[in-house]
């Protein structure tokens, strides 16, 4: 749903100078340094990234759904480094807390998120919790005083090394499995007993650390758990995904735009056998598959962000779109390298730093395996 066209314009025209005349330019630097400098943040919090999503009573935008997948498209055409930083608190950093958080816990941390005063990561993934979540071993025991101790260590974990607020899952009830008696408590840094690693070495995503959180008799009030309702941690993490597996389609998408552009202008300039070698038909059908496939997975993601903020169920809806986005932006960027030929495979273009980014996309937020899962489920339920 798009609530005023203008404003929303607006925006979009904010969003993209900002993609060309400040992220595009870093881009180099970000991956050299490992790092979105301050400078670059705060141009990204004078544009507003980090409060998209989070409601205009609490100092963010209150974007939509549609709006905020449209918004996102663009931020992305520019190194994922900028988006994971700069957007993250637009999603699974401020979501729980958006859907399930008490009062006076909004009015703690949202206008602080908004701002991009405060950075939040979601604590999820564990050693031997990754598709399935449900087997996550860190533990949470209320002691005499009410407080929690909370104890156990999580991986992966996008801007952990950075973070300020932890959306951070332990079992409070040791008696049930899977998903019941799952808890999810807001810790902040600084918080005896809650220390990261350093940024974990990985393929791509340069300037967007992810790391371990550890949990070592780590103790916080009972205020701390999402909703002060105990056990509810995955019914809200399910609400965030929802909104989330929508956000990274779109968030794969732009990426793909950003790719097919560049591969159009090589196209047209590169000369093989005396002419360009976009007159090639075998270049042309990789162009034009990747247009149809782009097309393909806006219309898709822009249906299923009105669906939902019509208020429709789209559990199956944001699967569709997590694996056929995520997928076919990294098959675009597979044919735009093709493209390229050796520049599109050495460092100088940019190409191979789209390469490596994306391929992360089909593992968080549910593999492609577990989306193919959800759908083929839906599918298979009984008709009402």
């Amino acid at each position: 749903m798009i609530r005023d066209s203008a404003r929303l314009d607006e925006l979009l025209a904010r969003t993209r100078r900002f993609v060309r005349e400040v992220a595009i330019p870093n881009e180099d630097r970000v991956e050299s340094e490992d790092l979105v400098g301050a400078d670059l943040v705060a141009e990204m919090r004078k544009l507003g990234t980090f409060g998209w999503s989070i409601p205009e009573e609490y100092g963010g935008s209150g974007l939509t759904t549609e709006e905020l997948a449209l918004a996102f498209m663009e931020l992305t055409q520019c190194s994922v480094a900028f988006r994971v930083v700069g957007a993250q608190n637009a999603g699974i950093g401020s979501e729980c807390l958006i859907r399930d958080g008490t009062d006076e816990q909004k009015r703690l941390y949202l206008p602080r998120l908004a701002s991009g005063e405060l950075i939040g990561c979601l604590a999820l993934t564990e050693e031997m919790a990754g598709s399935d979540a449900t087997a996550l071993q860190s533990q949470a025991i209320q002691d005499s005083n009410g407080d929690y101790v909370i104890n156990g260590a999580k991986r992966y974990i996008t801007l952990a090394p950075i973070a300020g607020l932890f959306t951070v899952f332990a079992r409070t009830d040791g008696s049930t499995r899977g998903a019941a008696g799952v808890s999810a408590f807001l810790v902040e840094r600084g918080t005896p007993g809650l220390t990261t690693s350093g940024s974990t070495p990985k393929m791509g995503q340069e300037g967007a650390p992810i790391g371990e959180v550890y949990l070592q008799d780590c103790r916080v009030p009972a205020s701390a758990i999402v909703g002060n309702v105990p056990g509810q941690g995955f019914r809200t993490v399910m609400k965030c995904l929802n909104k989330q597996r929508v956000n990274l389609a779109a968030l794969s998408t732009g990426p793909a735009i950003r790719m097919l552009d560049e591969a159009v202008a090589y196209a047209r300039e590169r000369q093989q056998s005396g002419r360009p070698i976009g007159e090639f038909q075998l270049v042309q059908a990789m162009l034009a598959e990747s247009k149809v496939e782009i097309e393909a997975a806006r219309a898709l993601i822009l249906e299923t962000a009105r669906k939902r903020d019509r208020g429709e169920d789209v559990t199956m809806d944001v699967s569709l779109c997590k694996y056929y986005a995520t997928e076919m932006c990294c098959r675009v960027a597979d044919r735009v390298v093709q493209i390229f030929g050796g520049q599109g495979y050495v460092k100088g273009r940019g190409i191979e730093r789209f390469y490596r980014d994306v391929r992360a996309a089909r593992i968080y937020e549910g593999t492609s395996q577990i989306h193919l899962l959800n759908i083929a489920k839906h599918l298979l339920r009984p008709a009402r």
